[in-house]
């Protein structure tokens, strides 16, 4: 099975309105841009998007914010970017905060084949409401269900062009659960190379969970609060 696209807007192809799509990434580190920018640059809207953050409003899915592609956002943290406030203040954008850990963790069933799974995170707070709730060793959990999505859509380091990937630091925190629960997962990878070339003792994803793959380029890193000293 031939994997490789030629670019973001190839492997994009067959997104379309109102469909959910899990996009990678822990802030800015480690996010698709190039497959964002395609996004942005399809016109598609009435996205839901399942992801830790949203972007800040110039850079990454705030780029789909900006355009109001964007008609739900379910992510853990979102305090970047202003015109995800806006839009959430003014009624314009659905938002499902998820406590971090859920996040990650619906994700991974999903790609797991788990239905739904218990957690104590969020008992007694709005992200219980409506929730089965069960006690495990005297202590109240409330029930998550994995994640449904259309599309995964991830970055990653080094990828072959079977789709095995190898993602780097903190872009692991979400991309390769992500990478496994997407029905078509869509990765874009700094480096592509021929199957073999990568040590698979550090492959992080297998290529089984890959779809589409592309070599992206022009990769801006941003840092989201850049501190230093004088």
């Amino acid at each position: 099975m031939d994997k490789v696209v030629q670019n973001a807007a190839e492997a994009i192809a067959g997104i379309s309105d109102g469909m959910t799509l899990m996009i990678g990434g822990f802030g800015l580190c480690g996010i698709p841009e190039n497959s964002i920018k395609a996004l942005v640059k399809s016109g598609v809207n009435k996205l839901t998007c399942i992801s830790n953050n949203a972007g800040v409003d110039d850079f990454g899915i705030g780029l789909l914010l900006q355009g109001k592609q964007v008609k739900k956002m379910i992510s853990s943290y979102v305090g970047e970017n202003v015109e995800f406030e806006r839009q959430l203040l003014s009624g314009e954008l659905e938002v499902e905060l998820i406590p971090q850990g859920t996040l990650a963790e619906r994700c991974r069933a999903a790609g797991a084949g788990v239905p739904a799974f218990f957690t104590p995170a969020g008992y007694g707070t709005e992200v219980a409401e409506g929730k089965e709730v069960r006690i495990f060793n005297g202590k109240k959990h409330i029930m998550e269900e994995a994640f449904k999505s259309d599309y995964a859509i991830v970055k990653a380091w080094k990828g072959d062009t079977d789709g095995n990937l190898i993602f780097k630091a903190t872009a692991r925190n979400f991309n390769p659960m992500m990478a496994m629960a997407g029905k078509i997962t869509i990765a874009e990878v700094e480096e592509l190379v021929k199957p073999g070339e990568l040590d698979p003792n550090f492959i992080h994803t297998p290529g089984i969970f890959v779809n589409r793959i592309f070599q992206g380029s022009s990769y801006e890193k941003r840092i989201e609060q850049r501190t230093i000293t004088k």
